[in-house]
């Protein structure tokens, strides 16, 4: 399975397409702003009809999984989801199947300066990731 992840200011999926608005940013900030992770999964025809696992976490340049406020107290940044592409009758073995995918991401508490990687996994194995850096504050007026 492949995979290329984008980040976008939105996205959304619509009759199977993926449509993005500000698409392919690398910064953003420096303050917190809703934004979208989008992307494509490619999906090869043994692996259709079958349960995958998606995972997308954000971490920061050391590694550390950021971190966001829930009624839950401080918790990591992490989607998952289960998804499984079926075959279409009469595909061809060696055949491969797109799948789009687009999550919406609330505004998080991110440091401004600071550089961020989002990593997709499926079935626990990395498939592809994403860098952006949080733009510094503007200093502050005299």
């Amino acid at each position: 399975m492949r995979a290329k992840i984008f980040l976008a200011d939105s996205a959304e999926i619509r009759e199977g397409l993926l449509f993005l608005l500000a698409g392919g940013w690398s910064e953003v900030g420096p303050g917190p702003q809703p934004f979208a992770i989008a992307g494509l999964i490619e999906v090869e025809w043994d692996e259709t009809n079958a349960r995958h696992t998606l995972e997308l976490t954000i971490e920061n340049e050391d590694g550390a999984p950021l971190v966001a406020p829930t009624p839950a107290g401080e918790q990591p940044v992490r989607v998952t989801s289960e998804f499984e592409v079926g075959r279409p009758a009469g595909s061809a073995r060696g055949s491969s199947f797109n799948m789009p995918i687009a999550v919406p991401i609330v505004p998080l508490p991110w440091t401004p300066g600071s550089r961020y990687v989002v990593r997709l996994r499926i079935d626990g194995a990395e498939v592809d990731q994403v860098r952006f850096t949080v733009r510094h504050a503007p200093p502050a007026p005299r």
